[in-house]
């Protein structure tokens, strides 16, 4: 087994949810009903055997904070794994300085004082299965300098449109990154996931910061590709998902209601942790009616409730209709109401309005703890 230390990176004004995002970062985001965002990358590493894990946060940190607690629940080796939250110094002046090398260096002494020689580096706003320890081992043995993780797809002019793009050679060596227009279905979509040695992590952090105030890791090695060995490892995974708007963070959620690709996400040897909440089982009452749903626990059920992702702890009561929505934790759907495609946030209720319906390529949003 490869000694590595695994990074959970923050989106740090790359992308932006709007609405869910003024309250959490994307890797609190719930997924599913059941999960966070965050669960997928740590649960990778803890999977791969990488039980020494820093995951990255810039604002609104404390529900992320409050969900990892010490990482007891992700299967850390309790002895000699540690998951560390880290903060960044974050920009409110201008997004364009919240980047992953401006965290990194803002975290500096810690990346240094790691005893582990080589790092995996992966985003917390991806979801998706992959083996990390099968990634280093193909990155040591290839000799190159810099290994990165990308997906290949056919909807590349729809999905994934603020994601980065590698462009290869013949021999899968990474020729740019650069950002996906939306001009051509077949792309190699970067999964922000990187393997290197942190002797190689460190040199390139000062080079970066040497260069530009507002470089992003991928930045600094579009310049230095001439010089290093940069080479692409195709995802083998055939689901990933990339959450960078509202719109992706509605279809990442909801295609999993379909159960092959579902499959292709959750396997019993790969499991995903998560913190657990203790309460009774769905209650479903006289006259409810659930299709093509994930219903959380806690949750009790009146109405209908047709392909749509249903979080703890909600209310949805006589005669109301939820069909094509995401309804987070605790919130309460009224009488006779008729949601589709809505995002519903935590704690909301939707009492007086008898109606909300949105286009399903422009969900519409509820904001955390209002009352319609």
């Amino acid at each position: 087994m490869i000694n590595a230390f695994g990074i959970v990176t923050a989106s740090n004004g790359r992308y932006h949810v709007q609405g869910m995002e003024d309250y959490r970062p994307i890797g609190a985001f719930s997924f599913l009903g059941r999960y966070r965002v965050v669960d997928f990358p740590v649960s990778n590493l803890s999977n791969s055997g990488i039980d020494r894990i820093q995951v990255y946060v810039s604002q609104n940190p404390r529900s992320l904070a409050e969900h990892l607690s010490y990482g007891q629940h992700y299967n850390i080796n309790a002895k000699r794994g540690k998951l560390q939250l880290l903060f960044n110094q974050d920009s409110r002046v201008n997004d364009i300085y919240n980047t992953d090398i401006a965290a990194f260096m803002d975290n500096l002494e810690v990346i240094e004082r790691m005893q582990q020689p080589y790092v995996v580096i992966t985003p917390g706003n991806m979801i998706f299965k992959q083996d990390f320890q099968q990634l280093l081992q193909q990155h040591v043995e290839s000799g190159a300098d810099v290994t990165l993780l990308y997906h290949k797809t056919d909807k590349a002019d729809d999905w994934y449109r603020n994601c980065a793009v590698l462009d290869l050679n013949r021999q899968k060596g990474v020729k740019s990154i650069h950002l996906n227009d939306g001009s051509a279905a077949n792309r190699n979509i970067f999964m922000d996931t990187y393997v290197m040695s942190k002797k190689m992590l460190i040199h390139l952090i000062h080079e970066a910061k040497k260069r530009s105030s507002i470089f992003n890791l991928s930045d600094i090695l579009n310049l230095e590709s001439d010089s290093l060995d940069i080479r692409g490892a195709q995802h083998k995974g055939s689901y990933m998902a990339a959450i960078y708007d509202l719109l992706s963070y509605y279809r990442a959620n909801l295609e999993l209601l379909n159960y092959e690709a579902a499959h292709q996400l959750f396997s019993s040897d790969w499991p995903i942790y998560t913190q657990t909440t203790d309460s009774s089982p769905v209650h479903y009452y006289e006259g409810a009616s659930v299709v093509n749903s994930m219903v959380a626990n806690g949750t009790s059920v009146y109405g209908t409730v047709e392909n749509s992702v249903v979080g703890r702890g909600v209310v949805i009561k006589k005669g109301a209709v939820v069909k094509n929505c995401l309804i987070l934790g605790h919130s309460v759907i009224g009488e006779d109401v008729h949601l589709e495609n809505q995002i519903v946030d935590k704690w909301a209720k939707i009492l007086n309005v008898k109606e909300l319906k949105a286009d399903p390529n422009c969900p519409g949003y509820i904001r955390r703890s209002d009352v319609l």
